[in-house]
């Protein structure tokens, strides 16, 4: 059974930076794509970025704007996703997920099989 546990959520200023962090047990990750999501109440989960594990590209939305990125240590299991220059829209629910058959890193949250419990990020001012 594979779990994920996110952490480095919390509130910060427009234009902080904050590290997400997206630990996993029960697997060793180095076979799966490792991706970040995000919500808001009443929207759908929105992709953030992904790393692919098959041709290590990875990738992002279209919003990130060169702000974020996302690196892994698969023989840790560990991910995370730096964010740099923080605005109010990215406050959210951010989510790590993994799944070892999704195509290149995809951005359909429904390809997912494996889902952390969720960090919240708050961006003010």
């Amino acid at each position: 059974q594979i779990q994920l546990v996110e952490s480095g959520g919390g509130s910060v200023q427009t234009g902080d930076s904050l590290t997400l962090t997206c630990t996993g047990t029960g697997r060793i990750f180095s076979r799966y794509d490792m991706a970040w999501f995000r919500q808001t109440p009443g929207k759908e989960r929105e992709f953030v970025a992904s790393s692919s594990w098959s041709n290590g590209n990875t990738y992002y939305g279209d919003f990130v704007k060169g702000r974020f990125s996302i690196t892994r240590n698969s023989a840790k299991n560990v991910a995370w996703l730096q964010m740099n220059n923080l605005e109010p829209n990215d406050t959210a629910i951010y989510y790590c997920a993994a799944d070892s058959a999704v195509e290149d890193g995809s951005p359909i949250w429904s390809e997912y099989s494996y889902w952390g419990q969720g960090t919240q990020v708050t961006v003010s001012g």
